[in-house]
């Protein structure tokens, strides 16, 4: 009897634990606690389902991912969500939130205890401009427009997604972590829950928009975007999602990424992204990275490459060991040109969670549910409990 208590006990316990984990978005919490002193970590597995793509996602997520984030909704230039995209259309992700089609993720998400994120977006720089001309009136701005809805639709995460490329003036970097600080302040005195940051690579090394060390204490959460290393404009073809090889194989790696964020955010905040797509390009060449004819680049999801090797005797795919992605080429006959394309798999995404291991980051964040192929996932199923 003694033993049948102390199993029914082990059994208890492990369930405590388990339900601990997948329902809390930020590592600051009793689970951490109660979890680290025995050499578990509590990772983060987010996964964004952007509007465009939820017809696609037809794939049971829930056994992968730990978090749900809809992308997304429109930023207007006065802090506000966009409702419409021109005067009489509705904006898409405005729409689409509203459609049962996204309520039926939402819904799934929340009877299994899982926290959902709301994505906000802008990627005009004009109108990020104007945004950023009054961060404390806009911040709050946003704040009021989003909270009704969070509140409606149980979010617990407000992801912010600012995509500016260009160089930033001082004053601009100031007014965007001041507009942070001010989304942070109103989500902590409504009670909203967490906020996420989105930022590039890029801006760890240049002088953009997004100040990382000044945010981070304003942000529970950063994403790296670890992906379009190579992408539709690049010169060259190569691995989306570049893990390694930088200033040899590559301008610019993952790794390198990872280890520049880390002299200003702590590692439980960061988030490493994942690509669940690739790109196609055309070249003359048959070897890897070689020159891109321009304007040739295509988005290739690996659902999308899968059935290609599948209907290609001529297919045979490869693995880039350096970049840690999968690619195939093969002979267009009718032109005598190649067709490249690097994507995801299995492989490359066990090769993301190995990195994010190493350096004991927050978790991953996948980008995009409804791309991925039929066993991309599989490495991710083991990975919210994850030994140090």
């Amino acid at each position: 009897m003694k033993k049948f208590w102390l199993s029914v006990t082990g059994i208890v316990f492990s369930f405590g634990l388990t339900f601990l984990v997948v329902n809390n978005f930020s590592r600051n919490t009793l689970a951490e606690k109660i979890l680290s002193p025995l050499g578990i970590r509590n990772n983060v597995v987010l996964g964004f389902l952007p509007y465009w793509l939820v017809g696609r996602a037809d794939k049971n997520y829930w056994p992968y991912i730990s978090t749900l984030s809809y992308f997304s909704l429109t930023i207007g230039p006065d802090g506000k969500i966009a409702r419409l995209a021109k005067p009489g259309e509705e904006d898409p992700g405005w729409y689409a939130l509203k459609s049962k089609a996204v309520d039926n993720f939402l819904n799934q998400a929340k009877n299994r205890q899982l926290p959902l994120s709301l994505t906000v977006f802008s990627g005009d720089q004009d109108t990020i401009d104007q945004l950023l001309k009054n961060p404390l009136l806009h911040g709050q701005a946003l704040i009021d427009d989003v909270a009704p809805l969070m509140k409606d639709k149980k979010f617990t995460d407000l992801n912010l997604d600012i995509e500016s490329v260009i160089p930033a003036s001082d004053s601009a970097r100031e007014n965007f972590s001041l507009f942070v600080k001010t989304v942070k302040k109103g989500l902590l005195e409504k009670g909203l829950g967490t906020l996420t940051v989105d930022v590039a690579p890029d801006a760890l090394i240049k002088k953009e928009l997004i100040d990382v060390k000044k945010i981070s204490n304003d942000v529970d959460y950063l994403i790296l975007m670890t992906y379009d290393f190579h992408f539709l404009g690049s010169y060259v073809t190569g691995p989306v999602g570049q893990n390694r090889g930088g200033g040899v194989e590559a301008e610019y790696d993952s790794e390198t990424a990872v280890k520049e964020v880390l002299r200003s955010v702590p590692s439980e905040k960061i988030i490493l992204g994942v690509p669940l797509y690739g790109y196609e390009w055309e070249t003359l060449g048959d070897s890897p990275r070689s020159a891109v004819i321009p304007e040739s680049g295509l988005i290739a999801s690996a659902r999308r490459v899968e059935g290609l090797i599948g209907s290609c005797s001529s297919c045979s795919a490869k693995f880039d060991s350096i970049g840690e992605e999968p690619y195939l080429i093969y002979k267009n006959e009718d032109t005598g040109t190649f067709t490249q394309i690097f994507y995801p798999d299995a492989q490359s995404v066990e090769a993301k969670i190995k990195l994010a291991n190493q350096y004991r980051l927050g978790g991953v964040a996948l980008w995009a549910l409804g791309y991925e192929g039929a066993k991309t996932l599989d490495p991710l199923k083991a990975y919210n409990f994850a030994a140090p």
